[in-house]
């Protein structure tokens, strides 16, 4: 008990001077400016703030138009950053500038890390369980551009006493039905080498039978292997669960009653997932759907989390759980898997000006919702919605109902997750104050 409370005192004792620092940094940065207010501070403040508007508008019509427009929209996208500097070299003002976007870097950089504090409630806590004695593997070769094959999953799976089922490469198999055919002879742990949406299903058959659940990431992106912890690298280095592993408790979602692990997405994101040429050409399809999807004609839809409605939305995302921030597309994280709510971020803007205010304000923004949920509603004037489940494109009858099930699936692990460094969590600057002049940040 000595030991614990020592570490958490010092621990503590670090927090407060990295988030007294920060404020020292911030203190700085204005100080640096006001001093060259005379010389040019209160035009690096000015230009800065304009260049950002420009640029967050140059975004929207480059992805909101075709033609003149979206070159327009490009031009002023690069072109504002690049005259910024042009005109802080020119007026001698670059030193300054860079001065105190140093100082507000650093100022970042000990925020994150007084606010990323080591308790427990912040990591999902693992349980030691005898390993597997008929474990099942299914995998895909087709996944991941061959990573089944590339790594020798099956070879090495073999070896470590597991049954490797191969799913036919050509798509043209029931992962479910074989799930449960694998249970009914006994497994009693079912892995799944294969992309987040094969996982899914895998893992509603698990946790149906309460039986171990293992994931190799052997997909494309494999984000709920990333917020296991798990080495995306090496996908085989995931196999030594089989013999010196932990189990991780973890939440399980529904979209009227199809399971997922990662993200249920409504809106622009959905509709361009359902394209055929989307699997081939991400980016390309993307930036050739957007203006329609975007524009006021475009597909709207609300939504009700618990209690709070969210109306004509032009993009949604419900996660299993929420990410540290609102940035999921761009390789956001979540820091825990069984906190038993939904993750949910909406987003509606209408034009330019409502880019630069969302650029600008950035989760303060009207234009942009995030919240947590245990059940989330979803409608719209038709009878149908384009979904995007785990990636995957389906369409489902309107009202659409996402909830959770907390803690259904148990996954097991390797005790060696070399993918799991700690989450940065989102920015909060009255909990930095609070912390750095009371020494304490108050309650998560």
């Amino acid at each position: 008990m000595a030991v614990g409370a020592s570490g958490a005192d010092t621990s503590a004792r670090a927090a407060r001077l990295w988030a007294r620092a920060a404020v020292v940094a911030v203190v700085a940065a204005v100080v640096v400016l006001l001093l060259a207010f005379g010389g040019g501070g209160l035009l690096i403040v000015a230009s800065g703030l304009a260049a950002l508007i420009v640029s967050a508008a140059g975004i929207w019509w480059t992805l909101a138009h075709r033609g003149p427009r979206r070159w327009l929209g490009i031009v002023l996208m690069v072109g504002a950053p690049v005259g910024l500097i042009v005109l802080f070299v020119r007026s001698d003002l670059w030193l300054t500038a860079l001065v105190a976007v140093g100082l507000w870097g650093v100022a970042l950089a000990c925020a994150r890390a007084a606010l990323r504090r080591p308790h427990a409630h912040h990591v999902m806590r693992a349980e030691h369980r005898r390993p597997p004695e008929r474990p099942v593997l299914l995998m895909n070769p087709a996944s991941g551009d061959g990573k089944v094959e590339r790594f020798d999953l099956v070879g090495k799976a073999e070896r470590l006493g597991a049954r490797v089922v191969l799913l036919e490469p050509a798509g043209d198999f029931d992962v479910t039905a074989l799930a449960r055919k694998a249970v009914s002879e006994g497994a009693d742990l079912l892995g799944v080498a294969g992309g987040d949406g094969t996982q899914a299903k895998v893992a509603a058959v698990a946790a149906e039978h309460d039986v171990a659940f293992m994931v190799i990431p052997a997909g494309t992106r494999n984000h709920f292997a990333m917020d296991l912890g798990l080495d995306r690298t090496d996908p085989s280095r995931t196999l030594g669960a089989l013999t010196d592993g932990e189990e991780l408790h973890v939440d399980l979602g529904s979209v009227d009653g199809l399971p997922f692990v990662n993200t249920v997405s409504f809106g622009v994101y959905a509709r361009v997932v359902e394209r055929p040429e989307y699997r081939d050409a991400k980016a390309e399809t993307a930036l050739d759907a957007m203006p329609e999807l975007l524009h006021e004609s475009g597909p709207r839809f609300d939504a009700t989390a618990d209690k709070t409605r969210l109306t004509s939305q032009q993009a949604l995302l419900v996660s299993n759980n929420a990410y540290a921030r609102p940035d999921p597309l761009s390789g956001g994280r979540r820091p825990r898997l069984d906190h038993g709510r939904l993750g949910v971020i909406g987003i509606r803007v209408e034009g330019a000006a409502q880019a630069a205010e969302l650029a600008l304000r950035g989760s303060l923004s009207d234009s942009l919702n995030v919240l947590t949920a245990h059940r989330v509603e979803v409608t719209c004037d038709a009878e149908t919605i384009p979904v995007a489940v785990d990636g995957e494109a389906i369409t489902l009858p309107v009202p659409v109902t996402c909830t959770v099930r907390r803690r259904a699936l148990r996954v097991r692990v390797p005790r060696d997750r070399p993918g799991a460094p700690p989450v940065a969590p989102p920015l909060d600057w009255r909990r930095v104050i609070t912390l750095a002049f009371r020494g304490k940040a108050g309650r998560d």
